[in-house]
């Protein structure tokens, strides 16, 4: 059974937008998987971490693999891109979050769905509207009523 996931993508180290891109297109070659969509870029100020800003961007899948294999096959295209993690919200070369995956709930030690961060985060909310107007976050509703929450954080669409 096809599942639809979205991911967030985000870098802050090296050629981050060059990073982003490279990533999604990574993303292309998982087995049983498709990149569907994709936001634009933005660029957004660290939050609770200090660097550089940070490129983001959310992609819609449509996959085939059960949440927690293609959240380690996210983890394995983070590894090839030179993803260290020295501390929490340490600067990174590439981040990948596993956002939603269809509309399940859950909590293990290595996967929380929904992401449990993303309804804080304008540089998660915006460009997953700009793929899905009308989503809805599982377990917390729609996901344009936190905008209020996160309209004091820095962000900018790319062009």
């Amino acid at each position: 059974m096809t599942s639809t996931a979205y991911v967030g993508v985000g870098a802050n180290l090296g050629d981050a937008q060059q990073t982003v891109r490279a990533a999604i297109t990574a993303m292309t070659t998982l087995a049983h998987t498709r990149v569907a969509a994709c936001s634009s870029l933005f660029t957004s100020a660290p939050i609770d971490a200090g660097g550089n800003d940070f490129i983001n961007a959310v992609a819609q899948l449509e996959t085939d693999l059960p949440a927690q294999s293609l959240l380690d096959n996210l983890q394995r295209i983070e590894l090839a891109f030179g993803r260290e993690r020295p501390f929490r919200n340490a600067p990174r070369t590439l981040d990948l979050d596993l956002l939603i995956y269809d509309q399940l709930e859950m909590s293990s030690d290595t996967l929380q769905l929904p992401h449990p961060r993303m309804s804080d985060r304008a540089f998660v909310l915006l460009p997953l509207l700009e793929l899905a107007p009308d989503i809805h976050i599982p377990g917390k509703g729609a996901a344009r009523d936190y905008l209020p929450a996160v309209s004091n954080q820095k962000i900018e669409r790319l062009r």
